[in-house]
């Protein structure tokens, strides 16, 4: 192991990175472990190697050349502390990571050393100089042996991954005409060649098993997500920077010890799952809303905006298609209140979803979405598509970005108008966040009666306000008390609902809009979730409760002659 100190602007700014393995490049390709920018700089324009005798510097940029301590060299070592390597207007120093007593590193397993005074002070090394994720920190001794296994895992890794890659350019191997199936099994072979050409040097205590599925993880798929989108106790992945991310699990966020190799890594990850979709991640457009094969939702955003580098979100989707039975396990809502929405729904009432961000909005969306009958035509609209509707007769829309020229983008708001001349029974809008509200609120005012749409709101009477905001977004200079009574007359039902302490998902309103009064849209709760507190686990204990009020569209449908449960407001 050893540090590459990078000075740039005659020492205006100072970085320093770690290389894990013996050897490293620095170059213009994100491939390298150091990427620098320039006119003279190559695309890998050095190379760094730690051997026996020291640090060894090569120059392979085909004639733009390097220079240390101003005299140009082709090929240059042992390398100093005090010797600076100079290439184009960056500056280099490096030096070799101070490595643990090897003795003292095999410490016994039941405590017992031969040498007490030299292990202490290796113990105390050990403390002071562990080099762990990327920063220097103390580490209990019963974590050390863990943390060897997963360093020197995660090394190899990387060494057999720039293999891998040399032996692709090698080959000049066409990746692009590939599909997903042949550029698989194009590089297991290449792992397999490259773990049999370097046999001998790999410790017989690393798995090769795991290593040949980290390394083809790294290079044809999501590299060490993999392993989190496997886990379906994972609900939501994190990437805040190659070596620091965070998942969450039961509603809690919780530190992974799973890193990427580089930057350059991730940045692969994230391409991989936009380019399918038709949508690019750059410097000029370094933000980017796309899916995952499963229908999880991801966002990804790059530098220069993401200043610790590429950063990923990934928002799962349960493999398995929940159901009504689900969230009542689950304790999100009662039996009644499964009854009411089953009828609103049925019944074509215009239902809103509300909550804040990782409340469950569109799961709920999906669920209540499987109670429409199979003899109407269902027309969805997203950002990204992620609803999965059982139904056999369903039209998805997708919204797209704009091209590279900036022009052709399609938003949300004119696939809802132009749903609207496509003959639908429903229509299904997957979050509104701008002017589109006022066309989905004419459309539900228009005779598309059942439509179904999720907004951010903390509260039902925040939904109204909401609602105005959006509306207002959509330019058409309306008076707020003309917005009133369209959200008034369009929408019959707000179901809220919100993400609790203990990480608990529960609705926790189910409203009814009634109409005006004066300049004031009525609202009325049908039922509410009355949290008491918390059991000795810290779970958030509650009831949920009928406020005793009987909806609306349920006494006209009654007097109707449609046989509906009046008990359940009891």
């Amino acid at each position: 192991m050893f540090e590459v100190v990078v000075i740039t602007d005659k020492g205006a700014s100072v970085e320093r990175v770690n290389c894990t393995l013996r050897h490293c490049t620095i170059g213009k390709s994100r491939d390298n472990l150091v990427q620098i920018r320039g006119w003279r700089v190559a695309q890998v324009h050095c190379k760094i190697e730690l051997t026996d005798k020291g640090l060894y510097v090569e120059d392979v940029s085909d004639g733009s050349g390097i220079a240390v301590n101003g005299n140009k060299v082709p090929f240059y070592g042992p390398i100093r502390s005090s010797d600076v390597i100079s290439i184009g207007s960056y500056e280099f120093r490096l030096g070799v990571a101070e490595e643990r007593d090897s003795a003292a590193l095999n410490l016994s397993a039941q405590g017992e050393v031969e040498h007490p005074v030299t292990a202490k002070k290796a113990d105390d090394d050990w403390m002071m100089q562990t080099y762990i994720g990327g920063a220097l920190g103390e580490v209990k001794a019963e974590d050390r042996v863990a943390e060897i296994e997963r360093q020197r895992m995660f090394m190899w890794r990387n060494r057999i991954h720039q293999e891998v890659l040399r032996m692709m350019d090698l080959k000049r191997t066409d990746v692009g005409s590939m599909d997903e199936v042949e550029l698989k099994q194009k590089v297991e072979v290449m792992i397999n060649d490259a773990l049999e050409s370097m046999a001998s040097e790999i410790p017989e205590n690393v798995d090769i098993a795991q290593l040949k599925t980290s390394v083809l993880n790294e290079a044809v798929g999501l590299g060490p997500l993999e392993e989190l989108l496997a886990n379906d106790d994972v609900t939501e992945i994190m990437v805040n920077a190659f070596d620091d991310i965070y998942i969450e699990k039961s509603g809690k966020l919780i530190r992974s010890d799973i890193t990427f190799s580089s930057d350059a890594a991730v940045m692969s990850a994230i391409e991989r799952i936009v380019s399918p979709l038709g949508r690019r991640i750059d410097e000029s457009s370094p933000m980017v809303d796309a899916r995952l094969a499963d229908g999880s939702r991801v966002n990804a955003i790059i530098p220069p905006l993401a200043l610790r580098g590429p950063t990923l979100t990934i928002r799962k989707f349960a493999k398995k298609k929940l159901n009504v039975d689900d969230l009542l396990g689950y304790g999100t809502i009662n039996r009644p209140m499964a009854a009411f929405l089953k009828m609103a729904v049925e019944q074509h009432s215009n239902i809103i979803i509300s909550g804040g961000t990782g409340s469950g909005k569109t799961t709920l969306l999906n669920i209540m979405s499987n109670f429409i009958p199979e003899t109407e035509r269902i027309i969805t609209v997203e950002d990204a598509a992620e609803l999965k509707l059982n139904q056999p007769h369903i039209v998805s829309l997708e919204s797209r970005p704009a091209n590279l020229e900036g022009k052709g983008a399609i938003p949300i708001r004119d696939l809802v108008k132009n749903c609207l001349r496509m003959r639908p029974d429903r229509i299904v809008v997957g979050e509104c966040r701008g002017g589109e509200a006022l066309d989905m609120l004419t459309a539900m005012n228009t005779g598309h009666d059942g439509s179904l749409t999720t907004v951010h709101a903390n509260t039902p009477r925040d939904v109204i306000s909401r609602l105005e905001v959006m509306v207002m977004m959509a330019g058409m200079d309306l008076p707020a008390r003309a917005i009133r009574e369209q959200i008034a007359s369009a929408v019959h039902v707000i179901v809220q609902q919100s993400r609790l302490a203990d990480g608990s998902r529960k609705v926790t309103h189910i409203s009814e809009i009634t109409g005006m009064e004066g300049n004031t849209v009525q609202l009325n709760d049908i039922f509410v979730y009355k949290q008491e507190g918390f059991d000795e686990e810290g779970k958030v204990v509650g009831n949920y409760v009928a406020t005793g009020q009987v909806p609306q569209f349920y006494e006209s449908l009654r007097s109707r002659g449609i046989n509906v449960d009046m008990s359940i407001f009891g």
